[in-house]
């Protein structure tokens, strides 16, 4: 197998009528989806796309979904941008692109457009395409397996998004891992969360098309109201989400619990962030015959490449791990002197094998920044992805991921993790959410939490807790966290408003 579309072409014959991508106002079948897919990439060979990026910038929609397809079909690779993401944003992704295709729908025609780049095109003009059999042929017999399939755009510390490119055999060795890990099959019912210009949509979309099962869009919505999200949960019969962290806790702080459960969820997946274990707790209580597994991996490591199936107890203090590799993946953990950590000592969490991705897009140098030569291999050129995380194996063998490198300070002569801070925090009765920051000029530790307790209360707490070097300068009570578009909490955005306060609550 060497293009992920072998999956539709294995599934849809089998399963013409079952619903594979729906919405609240879009329900597409395996054989609807089939043939759009063939009939945009019809379209798309005939005007000489081949090779190239090919925007799809439209609402989040089982049409969007089958756009990216439609895309592959023409053997390019599709670049995802999702009509709430900041102008600003769109325009420099544009800039690095400079793409000559944009597939739209009537609610981003007119942005698309103004954008002035690219043939602008509606996708329900070119979906309904009849399919030129022989010219899709042509195209997958020239394909290979390291050939593009996306490229989804991340944040750049210079402000400027990198795009992150992912060919097929990163994506089907993923596909074939996860789905082996967490028991997919034709019966699973998926709920997913994350938009789809990220790669966590994976878990979901490819999947669906490997087993014949069914995705459910989640309505963006209903994760502002928890309890009508668990019913949305209930009525469609899910079974199976992959969702970051806070998308789970926010049912569980908020004690959704006590009035509504899910019926039907039975395997659990997350990742993005670190999974509180008292709120983890609430979720296992409330699904004790839920399967729940932690995932990790950076976009540059195809979305996910390490996972821990939950197969005991954690109490408080404890750290649920990241596991293990998947197959035909290496984890290094590699010290400053670029030899290998010892088991208990930290190291950086460096990632080798075929998860590793292609690189930036139209950015050499950030890419030899990041994806490197093996230190451990100098007789012949292989490629490894520095991800910035630190991380350290325990008394099990198992991965526990303890911070990033950014969010390691040094603070009165002490080196500190943000993390721990936030891990003593997040015990607390009455917390909801919390998150650290730290003042770089001022040499300040500033706390931001969700919850009933008062900050004064809560500096009390910490002050019995916590060694004075690690002790918060500022404690703000938030009536909500801030969230990035993928579901982690918004540190850049908490730094930049207690700057741009001078330094103040």
């Amino acid at each position: 197998m060497n293009n992920v579309l072998e999956y539709m072409e294995s599934t849809a014959p089998r399963l013409p009528d079952k619903v594979a991508f729906a919405d609240d106002d879009c329900r597409l079948t395996f054989g609807q989806v089939y043939r759009r897919a063939r009939g945009t990439g019809t379209a798309l060979s005939a005007k000489g796309y081949y090779r190239e990026p090919v925007v799809v910038y439209m609402h989040k929609s089982p049409d969007m979904v089958n756009a990216f397809f439609g895309v592959v079909y023409a053997g390019c690779f599709y670049v995802p941008i999702d009509e709430e993401m900041p102008a600003h944003r769109i325009g420099l992704i544009f800039n690095t692109l400079k793409p000559r295709a944009v597939i739209c729908d009537a609610k981003t025609v007119d942005a698309a457009k103004a954008l002035g780049q690219g043939e602008v095109m509606l996708f329900t003009d070119i979906c309904d395409t009849p399919e030129d059999t022989e010219a899709l042929a042509t195209i997958r017999k020239h394909a290979l397996d390291v050939d593009p399939i996306y490229i989804v755009f991340t944040s750049g510390s210079t402000g400027v998004p990198k795009g992150v490119v992912a060919c097929h055999r990163s994506v089907i060795d993923y596909i074939e891992t996860l789905s082996e890990a967490l028991g997919f099959n034709e019966d699973t019912v998926f709920g997913n969360q994350t938009p789809l210009y990220f790669d966590a949509c994976l878990k979901e979309l490819y999947p669906t098309l490997k087993f014949g099962a069914t995705t459910y869009l989640v309505p963006k919505k209903l994760f502002m109201f928890p309890v009508k999200l668990v019913e949305y949960l209930n009525e469609k019969r899910i079974n199976t989400v992959c969702w970051v962290v806070s998308a789970l806790t926010m049912i569980s702080a908020f004690g959704t619990f006590d009035t509504v459960k899910p019926e039907y969820l039975r395997t659990v997946a997350f990742g993005s962030e670190v999974f509180p274990i008292k709120q983890f707790n609430m979720w296992r209580q409330a699904l004790p015959e839920a399967s729940f597994t932690n995932l990790y991996g950076p976009t540059e490591a195809t979305g996910m490449c390490c996972y821990y199936h939950v197969d005991r107890e954690f109490g408080p203090g404890d750290v649920i791990p990241i596991g293990g590799p998947f197959r035909n993946t290496e984890i290094l953990l590699l010290k400053e002197d670029n030899t290998l950590a010892a088991d208990g000592e930290t190291g950086e969490i460096c990632v080798r094998g075929t998860s590793v991705t292609l690189g930036y897009y139209n950015n050499p140098e950030k890419t030899s920044e990041a994806f490197v030569q093996n230190p451990l291999n100098t007789a012949y050129p292989e490629i490894i992805y520095r991800t910035g995380d630190l991380a350290r194996r325990n008394a099990f063998g198992e991965l526990e991921f303890i911070s990033r490198k950014d969010y390691q300070i040094k603070h009165m002569g002490h080196r500190i993790e943000l993390g721990e801070i936030e891990a003593v925090v997040n015990l607390e009765e009455g917390i909801k959410s919390a998150c650290c920051i730290f003042d770089d000029a001022a040499k300040k530790i500033v706390l931001y939490y969700v919850g009933d307790t008062d900050n004064v209360s809560l500096g009390k707490v910490l002050r019995g807790k916590l060694p004075r070097y690690m002790l918060p300068h500022a404690v703000i009570r938030l009536d909500s966290m801030p969230f990035t578009p993928n579901g982690k909490i918004d540190r850049k955005l908490l730094k930049e408003r207690w700057i741009s306060n001078g330094g103040t609550p």
